[in-house]
């Protein structure tokens, strides 16, 4: 009797457990996690002479490392998890909203992220709310998204963004209220949610944490809202005062961005803004337009450089200020030391003598 012969009368368990074992070997020293390697472990799975807990083991070691296969995911996961494919509408459980085991609460999983746009409004009618998530699901969203493409959203959508901004208070944020007067949510008609706060006395002078003027974006400076909020008693000046939120204050986004109207704006108010601003914490240290535009990757349009180098100089800004973290050189040293184009604007040489003699000369003239 040869070796074939005594492998085909082996009892059918011990080929199976054989089986199973060159299966777990494959795994552990090749790293093979195939599609036909897992299906063939299922197939022996079927077999209930098979003791499942090998089974289970041989599967856990053939697709370690490996994302959870979509069919084992709950239908929170699989709605939020990109790989698993577009959402359905209604595939929604409410006990798998209730407890999703994701680490992140699903609204603000939804909410940030424009491509979970679409659970959202399921999420919501399904019993999910915000007051379960850490922070509110809209700050996570302008966090990671100052100024979505609100405009590819569904009416549906829109709602559900608006109510979450109505329905729970810690919405009202600086960076939330850039969010939704950004140019794509005023498209999408969500800065009406902002009316509506201003209205219901929302937004209240000294008892909020940031200033809403500074919180509009350079777009909403110049509409009924901010209007209405100086009315109420927002003031320029008192948008300077300390915010710890992630997006920048709205006159820097304005100089960032080049905004000439919103420039205006702010300048209008607060005139000494052009040559110093003053910290946003107090641990920091104030800092100068001039030196900030003199950086090559400060302003979103570099060809405005020169003009906006003009425009702050024609305010008041002093190219010989002083740095603040360096008391002992200014900004013409600052665009010195960067070789900067711009110096000749900052530090004109002296006009020739001639030049000089025939100005007296007016001078004396006039002066007879």
């Amino acid at each position: 009797m040869n070796a074939s012969d005594l492998s085909v009368k082996r009892p059918a368990r011990q080929r199976r457990s054989l089986l199973l074992a060159g299966m777990l070997a494959l795994g552990l020293f090749s790293g093979c996690t195939t599609t036909s390697l897992l299906l063939g472990a299922a197939g022996v799975a079927t077999d209930s002479s098979v003791p499942w807990a090998i089974v289970k083991h041989v599967h856990g070691k053939l697709t370690e490392g490996d994302p959870t296969p979509c069919v084992l995911l709950n239908s929170v996961q699989r709605a939020l998890n990109e790989r698993c494919g577009e959402f359905v509408a209604g595939s929604l459980k409410t006990e798998d909203i209730q407890r999703s085991g994701l680490s992140i609460c699903p609204l603000t999983v939804a909410a940030r992220d424009p491509r979970f746009w679409p659970v959202l409004p399921e999420l919501l009618a399904k019993g999910a709310q915000p007051e379960r998530c850490t922070r509110s699901p809209l700050v996570a969203l302008a966090i990671a998204h100052p100024c979505p493409a609100f405009e590819t959203a569904s009416p549906e959508q829109l709602r559900a963004l608006a109510w979450l901004a109505e329905a729970d208070a810690r919405a009202i944020d600086h960076d939330v209220v850039r969010l939704l007067s950004c140019p794509s949510a005023r498209l999408a008609g969500l800065d009406q949610v902002l009316d509506k706060w201003q209205a219901q006395g929302d937004l209240p002078t000294g008892t909020l944490g940031f200033s809403p003027l500074s919180a509009l974006h350079p777009e909403h400076l110049d509409t009924p809202l901010a209007r209405a909020l100086e009315a109420q008693g927002h003031t320029a000046q008192a948008a300077l005062g300390a915010y710890a939120g992630a997006l920048p204050s709205g006159f820097e986004l304005a100089l960032r961005s080049s905004h000439w109207r919103a420039l205006d704006w702010w300048l209008a108010r607060a005139p000494q803004l052009a040559n110093r601003v003053p910290p946003a914490q107090g641990n920091q240290l104030p800092w100068l337009p001039l030196a900030r535009v003199l950086a090559p990757n400060f302003l979103e349009r570099p060809d405005t450089q020169t003009e906006m180098v003009e425009y702050l100089m024609a305010r008041g800004a002093s190219p010989w200020q002083r740095l603040p973290a360096e008391p002992g050189r200014t900004v013409v040293h600052l665009a010195m030391e960067m070789r900067s184009p711009l110096l000749p604007l900052l530090d004109p040489p002296p006009a020739p003598r001639s030049t000089v003699v025939a100005d007296s000369a007016d001078s004396a003239a006039r002066a007879r």
